[in-house]
């Protein structure tokens, strides 16, 4: 048996969930306009223990969604992670976070493209087939009318992320399917973290960075 906690911070959305044998078992979220991690991430953690009956002592593992996302959401969920790791003596496994948006199109058909809003114009973003095995790197790209042309060529590409609205204002190809208002979520780590925790499949806790993609600039 694996109870892992899973930690999503890498966009708007507060996102904490239990994992047990890869099955969720309790959520807690908030995805307001405005960030609230430093609120509420540790609140949402002793909420989610306390729902199922358990302590942090109790945990097995805790997963991170590693990036790419905002620059201090992606730190104050590692920060809380690594802590947590350090202080039960657990491991950390860390869940790419477009992985995660494309896991919540495995009842669709066709080409996967998880995007989250970066600067003006730009995305990051990442490529998957339908059995999501990415099959484009993960970069940031600066977003025009012949984005992705390739793909939308063979057949129908499902566009998922906060980064969708912008790219749909210039897209106008038939085969551009949009789901918007779609976020990150623990939710969709539990199954991913549980498959981690079997094969070992963890970070060093004490050299662990968030996968920024970008250096960070003031705004």
């Amino acid at each position: 048996m694996s109870l892992i906690l899973c930690l999503e911070t890498a966009t708007t959305n507060c996102s904490v969930g239990i994992a047990k044998d890869g099955k969720l078992i309790s959520l807690k979220e908030d995805n307001s306009k405005n960030y609230s991690h430093a609120e509420k991430l540790h609140v949402f953690i002793d909420q989610a223990l306390d729902e199922v009956g358990i302590s942090t002592t109790n945990l097995d593992a805790v997963a991170i969604s590693k990036g790419p996302g905002s620059y201090t959401g992606l730190r104050i969920g590692v920060s809380a992670a690594k802590g947590l790791c350090y202080s039960l003596g657990i491991p950390l496994i860390s869940i790419p976070t477009l992985d995660l948006l494309a896991t919540k199109l495995n009842d669709e058909e066709g080409v996967f493209v998880s995007m989250l809003d970066a600067r003006r114009m730009e995305v990051y973003s990442a490529v998957f087939n339908s059995d999501l095995k990415q099959i484009r790197e993960t970069k940031a790209q600066v977003l025009d009318d012949s984005s992705f042309s390739e793909y939308l060529a063979e057949s129908k590409v499902h566009f998922i992320g906060n980064g969708v609205a912008k790219f749909e204002d210039i897209c106008k190809h038939e085969n551009a399917v949009f789901h918007k208002q779609q976020f990150p979520s623990a939710k969709e780590m539990a199954e991913l973290a549980a498959f981690k925790y079997k094969k070992s499949d963890t970070e060093d806790v004490a050299y662990f960075e968030p996968y920024y993609l970008k250096d960070f600039i003031a705004g």
